[in-house]
């Protein structure tokens, strides 16, 4: 009767560990950009909310479920199940219009409101707006990676057909 328990103790208890990232995934440099997003956003949705900047909120609420969305897509490798969305393009353009939006909204909350709740929002979203800023480099980097590649195998495709063509059009 020990050896059934022991087997049962070495395997990993189901229920809410089975949604958490792997270790590996939270190593990584996107892992951490995405967790952090997700924190500072929230951070910022928090700060809105008790402030009086309150029209602010929309933007982090939004930016929070989309971080939050991503890192689990990433962490679940949904990416690679789903071959027809290009993930990375996606990313780059969430990342842009958050660091755009972040800065926006920051300097409007340090500049026309008066609370420490506004203030505090406005600081943290000047650190998120950073935080975005070097997501969309590096995934601008893969991106720039990715075409270059694409790019440099359609001309030799071309000139490959065009040499072997039998047409007398020249």
């Amino acid at each position: 009767m020990e050896e059934p328990e022991a087997a049962g103790a070495a395997a990993p208890p189901p229920g809410l560990r089975s949604l958490l990232p792997p270790r590996e995934f939270l190593r990584s440099r996107k892992g951490q950009l995405l967790l952090a997003e997700s924190v500072l956003s929230f951070i910022i949705f928090i700060c809105y909310i008790a402030s009086l900047a309150a029209s602010f909120m929309m933007a982090p609420l939004l930016e929070f479920l989309l971080a939050l969305l991503l890192f689990f897509a990433y962490a679940s490798k949904l990416n690679e199940k789903f071959k027809g969305l290009y993930w990375p393009l996606m990313d780059f353009l969430r990342c842009v219009t958050a660091a755009i939006i972040y800065f926006a909204i920051s300097i409007a909350a340090v500049s026309k409101y008066t609370d420490g709740a506004s203030k505090a929002a406005g600081v943290f979203g000047f650190i998120a707006t950073i935080v975005y800023a070097i997501d969309f480099y590096i995934t601008f980097n893969d991106l720039v990676t990715f075409l270059k590649q694409g790019s440099s195998d359609s001309p030799e495709g071309r000139k490959s057909e065009d040499e072997n063509s039998d047409s007398d059009s020249d």
